[in-house]
């Protein structure tokens, strides 16, 4: 079975830096997390998945491949994270999103990145790709709606594409907007929700260096369902900030109001940190089920990556702002 290419793995001084015991212990890591959250709670799994396009270094589709997480939990497999997907522009249904985007046109795609920045540039994904080198990441994600997985993304980080369009001294936010194409995308046919999808993050937030574009998992382009062809990755928040398929990175001067605040607003606040003692209005999030697993787990403060993010909101009441 062939790995990911040394040249494809995360630097070691950008990586290993967050983790210093996994030296110790012999963990095999990179960093990652998956599909953006919404409100659905049923938990059916399955679809069929469709053709890949592999990239030169391809990771087996297995958990027994060795690949894990910082805290040693196996990724999950490729069917898993490619077949219960939360894309609410195609569907509610988990099962269906699969089938629904399995023929989802992602070329020719452009990517706006601009707002209050020196340098706004309107990007092709073919460009995007050639200049920012990807890195391998292993990451958790955790769904507000109580379920969990881990996932080998491959991308680059944020910080990257910001840093290259000099934010000026007055942004403060990132607002994230994905495409918005009702003739292809059904659900963004539904009255229930302010289309299309938007996101947002506090500039801090996505200068972390843990903060990812991804642009495929598996060592593979990432397939329509899981956003392609490129998507954010915020591995310590909830996966509803995740978003899919980005067409705009705008710089701004005040907080965005995102898809899901506007939508229920006491249900789904900004931060949206993963916090089990912030219990969602109707459910709690004090534990959460792993796909592919039986029984539950208890919930980690962000998610596990507490020692890397939490001095971004050590001034911050994290059960007022959600």
């Amino acid at each position: 079975m062939v790995k990911i290419a040394s040249s494809d793995i995360t630097p070691e001084e950008v990586y290993l830096s967050r983790r210093q015991f996994m030296k110790a212990s012999g963990v095999i890591t990179g960093a990652f997390a998956l599909a953006a959250c919404g409100l659905n709670i049923t938990e059916e799994e399955n679809p069929s998945i469709g053709s890949q396009k592999e990239s030169p270094g391809v990771m087996s589709d297995k958990r027994s491949d060795g690949y894990m997480d910082e805290l040693g939990d196996p990724v999950n497999s490729f069917e898993e994270i490619t077949t219960y997907n939360n894309f609410y522009e195609f569907t509610t249904d988990k099962q269906g999103v699969a089938r629904l985007a399995e023929d989802y046109i992602t070329r020719p795609w452009t990517i706006e990145v601009g707002g209050l920045v020196r340098n706004p540039k309107m990007y092709d994904i073919e460009e995007i790709l050639k200049n920012y080198p990807r890195e391998e990441r292993v990451y958790r994600l955790r769904c507000v709606e109580g379920w969990s997985m881990t996932i080998p993304w491959m991308g680059f980080p944020l910080k990257k594409l910001l840093s290259d369009a000099e934010p000026l001294a007055d942004a403060g936010f990132v607002r994230f907007e994905t495409i918005y194409d009702p003739d292809h995308m059904p659900g963004q046919r539904s009255r229930w929700y302010n289309w299309p999808y938007v996101e947002g993050l506090r500039i801090d937030e996505a200068m972390h260096d843990l903060t990812l574009i991804a642009t495929g998992l598996y060592g593979k382009e990432l397939l329509p369902q899981n956003g392609a062809p490129l998507r954010l990755v915020v591995p310590w928040k909830y996966g509803f900030k995740s978003i899919k398929s980005i067409v705009k990175i705008e710089l701004v001067d005040k907080q965005p109001t995102s898809l899901w605040m506007a939508a229920a607003p006491n249900e789904y606040g900004f931060y949206a940190n993963v916090n089990p003692k912030v219990d969602h209005p109707r459910w709690s999030q004090s534990s959460e089920r792993r796909i592919g697993e039986l029984g539950r787990r208890k919930t980690l403060m962000f998610n596990g990556y507490e020692e890397e993010v939490a001095s971004l909101y050590s001034d911050m009441d994290l059960s007022a702002n959600y």
